[in-house]
């Protein structure tokens, strides 16, 4: 029982489109109706600036964060990576914003953050030098989630290989479009760094 009502609390808490909110809030712009279309941070910093989307990405980060730090406060018994993984699909699949969402990148890391800090920590230091080098935030995404399993397997902690892994496999799918545009030599790079 427990498993259903922090899962709900997760998929909630991972439904709040921070992208529509600072969109409409701030600048009276619905995000889905400009550049991908997409409720995430890359949007969000490609559409209104780096100011909302620094917002809109930390908003993403801490959904996760939240879904794997609120089971604490009342002493559950639930694997709270799993319990991370709902916020992440509320993310992708958002129930206030008509099941469509973001690519679940900074969700994905938020739930690491509220789980292993180190890790956030190593996968934010691969994110940026990445995105550093390649100009690619979706690149960088992908990067970051195998950099994120192969510290897994470091740390040698089997659940948090699986659901970097699974993560990771979910990025890769979110982004096959941006995979074939890089291909093509067509993803836009940023400009900003």
């Amino acid at each position: 029982m427990e498993y259903i009502v922090f899962a709900i609390i997760a998929y909630i808490l991972g439904s709040i489109p921070s992208g529509l909110i600072v969109g409409k809030l701030g600048y009276n712009i619905d995000i889905r109706e400009h550049g991908s279309g997409n409720l995430g941070g890359t949007n969000t910093f490609r559409v209104l600036g780096i100011k909302a989307g620094a917002l809109v990405t930390l908003a993403d980060i801490l959904k996760g964060t939240a879904a794997t730090v609120i089971p604490l406060f009342f002493d559950a018994d639930v694997y709270r990576l799993v319990i991370g993984l709902f916020a992440v699909l509320g993310h992708t699949y958002p129930l206030f914003a008509k099941f469509k969402g973001g690519k679940a990148v900074a969700t994905s890391g938020g739930i690491i953050l509220g789980i292993n800090p180190i890790l956030f920590a190593i996968m934010i230091g691969s994110f940026i030098l990445t995105l550093y080098i390649s100009k690619y935030v979706s690149l960088s995404s992908i990067i970051t989630g195998i950099v994120a399993v192969i510290c897994s397997i470091i740390f040698k902690d089997v659940g948090l290989i699986f659901v970097t892994s699974a993560l990771t496999i979910f990025v890769f799918y979110r982004h096959t479009d941006n995979i074939k545009r890089i291909k093509n030599k067509t993803e836009p790079k940023i400009k900003w760094m």
